[in-house]
């Protein structure tokens, strides 16, 4: 089924690490979408799980800058990160006069995944996306606020859980190139993408964006930014930025002029 407003959506991924008193992320998707962009957002929050999981006595895990996930990191992440952070942003938009609907990748089947490997634990790849609840709730003039705990119901077996624990950038890459949306926007507490000697590089081809991985420059939790961005670019109209959401109206400003952090573009 093809989105009929996917042509100008902006996809955006907040960062788990932006949300202060400060922060103007909010204000500014609340003015877009009154200005009538259709806005999509999804989320993270791995520093709010690592907290829940210290206050229980389990020491969070992490391998390539990816959460190992048992079943109870599961339990601590959906109820978290598809819980309370998912339904915070909610109330924040609310309260502020805007439309959104909080939901999970597990919510009309969003996304489908699989577990990726034994080591992971409950770390899902996802392989499918069903976004016609996305068409919905859009078209109903809400913006839909998502957290990425997946649907486990591609190979799974009787025995495994029935959420996994997909990474919030892929799914915002995913999601972002099955409704071929025009923009997927990373706000993050860093001002772009560096090379290996520290610059920021404000423009990068989807060829060059590659190469930074293929090398080893890029690192860390910059690489499922960068797969991301790689992923909604299969859409040969779309842009994706990598930017400092810390900034007094960030979103707004890369939307409405552009320019402010790394711009990764189909030449």
């Amino acid at each position: 089924m093809h989105n009929k407003l996917s042509n100008k959506t902006i996809v955006i991924k907040l960062g788990g690490s932006l949300f202060d008193s400060k922060d103007t992320t909010i204000e500014d998707i609340i003015s877009l979408q009154k200005k009538g962009y259709p806005i999509v957002v999804i989320h993270g929050g791995a520093n709010l799980v690592n907290k829940w999981l210290e206050k229980q006595a389990i020491a969070p895990r992490f391998h390539n800058g990816e959460r190992v996930t048992g079943k109870d990191e599961l339990d601590m992440v959906t109820a978290v990160i598809g819980g309370l952070i998912n339904k915070e942003i909610v109330a924040a938009v609310t309260a502020r006069g805007g439309r959104a609907v909080g939901i999970s990748c597990v919510d009309g089947a969003l996304v489908e995944a699989k577990i990726r490997s034994k080591e992971m634990g409950y770390v899902g790849n996802p392989v499918k996306v069903n976004h016609e609840v996305l068409t919905a709730i859009l078209g109903a003039g809400f913006v839909p606020v998502i957290s990425p705990i997946s649907l486990n119901s591609i190979e799974k077996n009787a025995e495994d859980p029935l959420l996994l624990n997909v990474n919030g950038d892929t799914i915002a890459g995913e999601i972002a190139a099955s409704i071929e949306a025009e923009k997927l926007i990373f706000l993050t507490d860093v001002n772009g993408i560096r090379d290996n000697e520290g610059n920021y590089m404000p423009r990068l081809s989807f060829s060059e964006a590659k190469d930074l991985i293929d090398s080893g420059v890029a690192r860390g939790g910059m690489i499922p930014k960068i797969k991301a961005c790689l992923r909604a670019l299969e859409n040969p109209l779309a842009k994706c930025a990598i930017i400092d959401g810390n900034r007094q109206n960030a979103l707004l400003k890369e939307i409405e002029e552009g320019a402010t952090g790394t711009l990764i573009y189909n030449p």
